[in-house]
């Protein structure tokens, strides 16, 4: 029991974190104190795409599913398991990223037009 509430929290946290790396530039526009908490987001994020490292919210949600005694994730990971071909297809993953690059590239700019 204690194994699967580990693996959906670790779920629940990486579906945060998603959100939080589209839209917590404009979060920044309120809160500015976040700006550095949300490039260090966006960094990860970029990282994980270019160089393809593993996600220690991933091995998390995998590592207690399958103490859990259920089918661990994919090798292909979270976002090919809950989010290709669930929320869009999987032939618009580079529209999709594209779509969340200009989200945050738009709210830097208001960020910025915002301080001045």
């Amino acid at each position: 029991m204690m194994y699967r509430l580990i693996a959906d929290a670790a779920m629940v946290v990486h579906f945060a974190f998603l959100v939080y790396m589209a839209v917590g530039g404009f979060v920044a526009w309120r809160w500015r104190r976040t700006l550095w908490a949300h490039l260090l987001v966006v960094a990860w994020g970029v990282l994980s795409i270019v160089t393809g490292v593993e996600c220690p919210l991933t091995l998390a949600e995998d590592w207690a599913r399958r103490h859990a005694g259920q089918a661990g994730l994919p090798a292909s990971g979270f976002i090919d398991h809950y989010i290709e071909g669930v929320i869009y297809p999987e032939e618009y993953t580079n529209l999709a990223r594209l779509g969340v690059a200009v989200l945050v590239l738009f709210s830097y700019v208001g960020y910025v037009l915002r301080r001045q």
